[in-house]
């Protein structure tokens, strides 16, 4: 098997920008990989990986998958570096995982930046691919992603593994670098005391997109979508099926306490978002055009970093859907 693919490239559209070359090429050159297993650099203990193998746009056999399936179940972020990906290679290789989400923008009606739903636009790019101004109002949508969270854990079946490519970066400035910071909610809940475990473990909360987006002072939702995404209840604890180890289950989506007084319940939010996002559990990402990074939503939160938003930054993502509800599962 070919390994090792070395990723080229090319500066344009600004001083030191950096585009994946390879993007937007022809995927008919695909091959089928032979038998692997996957070798990791850990980057944080226990929590972060490096994958040092293989080219992702190859078509990956079972045993590839299910290889990068163990990694991702020891270590819920995995890095791998220099892939060149379309955005249908990405589909594809994310759709080995299970199915995939569309999201709330792309479920949208209009015009889309990308073709295919089920690559998620997170770049500060309009339909034309320029920079989208300060107060565009998907601009300010997506500023909620500043904020610690699990992805669409206000939807009634949560969403499993997030894909995310770097495909254009903007050069470092005194704004911040667009960093992404991982949260390790296994070794957060692992470190609580065991009365505060015990109290935890049976609780739920409700989760609402609209609660979180208005924590950035954002109310502007195109009609019709309150009613389309109303909130969720969620576990506060869940169990991994596959090591059996519980983590807690936080995000900027979580309103309240279900059966608490809502002030009651959000400070106890509060208190355990402040826990859990404590330097020693997180690992904070510093992108390279090429990563592709993999995280599991239930193990984890993560959020972005500020970056000089003046330049363009483009990443695209695919997100693998749960199975059921996190109320159906084994406590």
């Amino acid at each position: 098997m070919r390994m090792g693919r070395k990723l080229r490239q090319r500066r344009g559209g600004g001083k030191g920008r950096e585009t994946c070359a390879c993007f937007g090429t022809s995927a008919g050159w695909l091959r089928e990989a032979d038998t692997m297993s996957i070798k990791t650099q850990e980057l944080h203990p226990g929590f972060v990986a490096e994958a040092s193998f293989t080219d992702l746009s190859a078509a990956l056999n079972e045993d590839a998958i299910t290889s990068i399936q163990a990694a991702i179940d020891a270590y819920p972020v995995l890095v791998f570096r220099n892939q060149c990906l379309t955005d249908a290679q990405l589909r594809d290789f994310a759709a080995r995982f299970g199915p995939l989400e569309i999201g709330r923008s792309a479920a949208r009606p209009g015009r889309r930046r990308l073709a295919i739903p089920q690559i998620g636009d997170i770049s500060n790019l309009d339909e034309d691919n320029a920079v989208r101004a300060l107060d565009d109002r998907r601009r300010l949508d997506s500023m909620g992603n500043r904020l610690w969270h699990t992805d669409a854990s206000y939807m009634p079946v949560p969403v499993v593994l997030g894909l995310l490519h770097a495909v254009t970066l903007p050069p470092p400035s005194p704004f911040g670098n667009g960093e992404t910071e991982f949260a390790d909610m296994r070794a957060a809940y692992d470190d609580l005391p065991q009365e505060t475990k015990d109290a935890v473990d049976p609780l739920t909360a409700e989760h609402d997109v609209f609660w979180s987006r208005g924590q950035v002072g954002f109310t502007e939702f195109p009609s019709g979508e309150r009613e389309q995404y109303p909130p969720s209840r969620q576990r506060l604890v869940r169990r991994h099926p596959v090591t059996g180890r519980k983590s807690l289950y936080l995000s900027a989506h979580a309103s309240h306490i279900t059966g608490w007084p809502v002030a009651d319940g959000r400070l106890l939010l509060f208190d355990l978002n402040t826990h859990a996002t404590q330097r020693q559990f997180v690992y904070r990402h510093t992108w390279r055009v090429g990563d592709l990074v993999i995280w599991d939503n239930r193990w984890t939160m993560h959020r972005g970093r500020p970056h000089d938003e003046s330049k363009p930054r483009d990443l695209r993502r695919a997100t693998t859907l749960d199975t059921g509800s996190s109320l159906e599962e084994a406590t």
